[in-house]
């Protein structure tokens, strides 16, 4: 019996490891491709390389990294922070207060997750044209401040928000907001972590909107700046790995960094 279970892990971890290695690979390629010429990536060199400065040079020279980084992450922290405020605020609301068309107004705001952002695009460019907020920080973060899928993540966990605080509180003399700051916010923690991680990466990664949004060279992000490195009649697959990577690079150290909460948020929203 002691066999037959040693014989199991060791064909799990086996198991394991050969997924590993397939998951793990696209990103030590992309990282070693990084520090290689261009003609050698296309021979098909998987090892790194000793061309490291020279693409680093070569794509500060070419392209203005510093700026199209900087714009990535000042809309992604204003974006993040705004959207987690709106929709732990409106997920909040629909679990502490009561009222019999709740139920119905989530189940509007689910149904709008099955429309494509493709078939509201032309609406929302000649809205944003009509108030004078394309090219801006503004224009590129405001559409995605409020979702419905935050707006149910927030409003899950807080089923697991015990309301007699609430209620003690409020008989306390502490205002709503109040409660939500100081009492709701603490408690919730895992699950604001959990969700700034998710909003993080999807405003980190957005393109589509600030391709049509933004109509300058300063103000573009780092998606479009590695859009714009393959528009050429030749590619430099080496800078266009190193701008790849250094894209990367923020997601991974925010998640790996933050990786327990995340796992706490989401078990969290499930119970």
């Amino acid at each position: 019996m002691k066999k037959h279970i040693s014989i199991t892990n060791l064909c799990m971890y086996l198991f394991l490891i050969v997924v590993c290695v397939f998951s793990a690979f696209p990103f030590l390629w992309m990282i070693s491709a990084a520090t290689n010429r261009s003609v050698e990536i296309i021979k098909g060199k998987v090892f790194f390389g000793t061309y490291f400065i020279g693409n680093v040079k070569q794509l500060f020279a070419t392209v203005s990294v510093g700026r199209a980084f900087w714009n990535s992450l000042r809309n992604t922290v204003i974006g993040t922070i705004a959207g987690l405020f709106v929709c732990s605020m409106a997920g909040y609301g629909f679990q502490v207060y009561r009222d019999r068309n709740k139920d119905r107004l989530m189940s509007l705001l689910l149904l709008s997750m099955m429309v494509p952002f493709a078939s509201i695009m032309i609406p929302l460019f000649k809205m944003f044209s009509m108030v004078s907020l394309l090219d801006s920080t503004l224009g590129v973060i405001l559409p995605s401040v409020s979702t419905a899928f935050l707006i149910f993540f927030f409003r899950q966990s807080s089923m697991s928000f015990p309301l007699e605080i609430v209620q003690a509180a409020r008989v306390d003399g502490m205002g709503e907001f109040g409660i939500y700051a100081r009492i709701y916010l603490p408690v919730m923690a895992p699950t604001f972590a959990a969700a700034g991680i998710v909003t993080f990466m999807n405003n980190w990664n957005s393109y589509l909107w600030p391709l049509i949004v933004i109509q300058s060279q300063e103000s573009r992000t780092m998606p479009l700046l590695i859009t714009s490195l393959t528009s050429g009649y030749v590619t430099d697959y080496g800078i266009l790995m190193l701008a790849v990577t250094i894209c990367t690079l923020p997601t991974v150290i925010l998640f790996f960094t933050q990786q327990k909460r995340f796992v706490a948020g989401i078990l969290g929203s499930v119970k």
